[in-house]
């Protein structure tokens, strides 16, 4: 059956159209889905014969929570969503002085195999649907009861890497009948698939695209980033210009800070000279610690951050959130995966 939640109002009102319905049907179930209707049953608006009708052909996503942690020290909220396949992917609700924001998964799993993520580590088993992007959106704001104002597509998976399901869910969660979330209160974010932020460019959005770079020299990268051995430091950097040049979109440096791997000094200087002519700002992140990984948070990263502002680079250390509750992304579902090995 088709997945009804994936398609645009103009979709459905052609679908409701080919049906024999009048098109103002098709505004309707729209604005049901975007409120949260899990059964068509529950669109009391339309006659029982077209609910009837519509359960037979079309399907409407929603996700369980599978585990839920919240934070006692910021009040952080971590969902594990389970699928209707009984894939389980990841979000995480912060609270911010300018408002609430959501960080959802664009995959199940990740293929990008960055040495220093817990998302990685079981590799990717699909993507997912617009649906099931939305649905993060939609179902953390109705089991939180607080309005989401901003969204970051920085969960578990590369959005560039499922960039058509991107893309439409970009354009449901815009909709003005639907969550109506502008594209300035929207981040995305790649490891540096440079054809995909090629093609992003192209789109003219008005998101912020943040590219998670973690080094500015190719050796350091390709040491934690696989990615780096595609879509080498210097096409990214390429990329990233002209993604500016076509934009006009400052873009976000992201920056884990790894202890004797990335934060020397002379890294600080080359990653300065990389981004000059474009204006960039630089997203410095405790590194998270990671049994699996060989690699441990830096000590220097007030010392980094300084060196990147006396070459005039603007340059913030991310607030840490949710230290208590596993909030880094892939934790949770790594624990889930191992619980039902365990068959707890």
């Amino acid at each position: 059956m088709t997945d009804i939640k994936s398609m645009t109002q103009e979709e459905i009102t052609d679908a409701l159209r080919a049906m024999g319905e009048p098109a103002f049907r098709g505004k309707q179930v729209f604005s049901w889905l975007h409120k949260g209707a899990t059964d068509f049953a529950e669109m009391n608006n339309l006659s029982k014969p077209l609910r009837e009708k519509l359960g037979k052909e079309f399907t409407i996503t929603a996700p369980t929570v599978a585990r839920k942690q919240v934070s006692r020290l910021d009040g952080t909220v971590k969902y594990l969503w389970e699928l209707r396949d009984g894939n389980c992917i990841e979000t995480v609700l912060m609270s911010y002085h300018h408002g609430n924001t959501v960080c959802i998964s664009s995959q199940v799993g990740c293929r990008m195999g960055c040495k220093f993520c817990a998302s990685t580590i079981a590799g990717k088993v699909r993507d997912l649907t617009p649906s099931e992007m939305l649905d993060q959106v939609l179902f953390t704001q109705l089991d939180s009861e607080k309005d989401i104002s901003n969204i970051v597509l920085m969960g578990i998976g590369e959005p560039l890497d499922n960039r058509a399901n991107v893309l439409r869910f970009l354009q449901l969660v815009n909709h003005p009948e639907g969550l109506n979330i502008g594209m300035r209160h929207i981040s995305l974010s790649t490891c540096g698939v440079v054809p995909g932020i090629d093609a992003l460019a192209e789109e003219n959005l008005q998101l912020t695209l943040s590219v998670s770079l973690h080094a500015p020299d190719s050796a350091t990268r390709s040491r934690i980033m696989p990615v780096n051995n595609a879509y080498d430091v210097e096409e990214l950097f390429a990329a990233c210009h002209r993604y500016f040049k076509k934009t006009g979109r400052r873009i976000s440096f992201e920056y884990a800070m790894i202890d004797g791997v990335n934060d020397h000094d002379w890294q600080a200087d080359l990653l300065t000279e990389r981004i000059r002519g474009m204006p960039g700002h630089v997203n410095l992140i405790p590194l998270n610690d990671v049994v699996e990984s060989e690699f441990k948070p830096s000590r220097r990263v007030a010392a980094f951050q300084k060196r990147l502002e006396s070459h005039g680079l603007t340059a913030t250390v991310r607030r840490s959130l949710g230290g208590d509750i596993d909030a880094s992304c892939g934790q949770l579902r790594r624990k889930e995966m191992e619980a039902k090995e365990r068959g707890q």
